[in-house]
């Protein structure tokens, strides 16, 4: 009998930002995370990869390195996923697909503004810790999200 506490391996946060869709589909870019991503030092393409690949190196401050590939890119629906390939130091768990998707609020009390998801599904081996973590890195970043394009 498992020990483990059985969980859901997927997690959705979400946060309306009080900025146009235009100001805020500027920053998701991956190799631009860092300019809204208080967590993240630094964030840069990785040379060396095919053409056809997106690969996008994230240098966290507190030493942690991802490497990210883009696997899929809309401008037209604004969304980007994404997977880990690399980390150091190494994941507890085999792998995540992450998906940001931005869609313009047009009518409301929020008009004007930008709702944004931000979802993650986990392989099955990560384990409530590893939920919990992402949901609040994704709540933690969307803040950061929204203060950047207020600077703005």
């Amino acid at each position: 009998m498992s020990s483990r506490i059985p969980t859901s391996t997927s997690v959705t946060e979400s946060a309306v930002i009080n900025a146009p869709l235009s100001a805020v589909w500027h920053l998701i870019k991956l190799q631009d995370f860092h300019h809204f991503w208080t967590k993240l030092e630094k964030s840069y393409h990785v040379k060396g990869t095919s053409h056809e690949t997106d690969v996008v190196k994230w240098t966290f401050k507190d030493g942690t390195v991802l490497e990210v590939k883009q696997e899929e890119h809309s401008t037209i629906d604004h969304f980007i996923s994404y997977s880990v390939i690399t980390a150091t130091p190494a994941l507890s768990y085999t792998s995540v697909l992450s998906t940001i998707r931005c869609f313009a609020v047009t009518s409301g009390q929020y008009e004007g503004s930008t709702f944004v998801q931000w979802s993650g599904n986990f392989s099955s081996d990560a384990d409530a810790g590893v939920i919990e973590d992402a949901r609040f890195k994704r709540k933690e970043a969307l803040a950061d999200l929204a203060m950047a394009v207020a600077k703005k």
